[in-house]
């Protein structure tokens, strides 16, 4: 199993409309993200805006382009890409590039 973390940034001005959100995510996204190999999924967000996310996949190329694939996806993304800065028009999913790991204790 990969361990995946990346790093984005929430708009100030949007932050608690953020946590709002991510209080109900929609049940058809939850499923869909449990379908495609998205396991242990957390996302944690600092006040500054600083969101981490965190996940564990056995391939994370694959898990992303199954997500792609779903409709559910594309309303979800479509509804959270103004939460974000510096996306340059990408959606939000496409900007999550995985840091390289440097110490992990298991």
């Amino acid at each position: 199993m990969r361990r995946v973390c990346f790093v984005l940034r929430v708009r100030k001005d949007r932050l608690e409309e953020y946590r709002e959100r991510h209080r109900e995510v929609w049940p058809e996204m939850r499923a869909a993200l449990s379908a495609a190999g998205w396991h242990r999924y957390s996302l944690f967000l600092r006040d500054d805006g600083l969101l981490v996310g965190y996940l564990e996949t056995d391939d994370f190329e694959q898990a992303r382009a199954a997500m792609d694939a779903t409709e559910v996806n594309a309303r979800w993304q479509a509804a959270m890409g103004d939460f974000f800065e510096e996306l340059d028009g990408v959606a939000p999913d496409a900007a999550m590039t995985p840091l390289p790991e440097v110490f992990h204790l298991p």
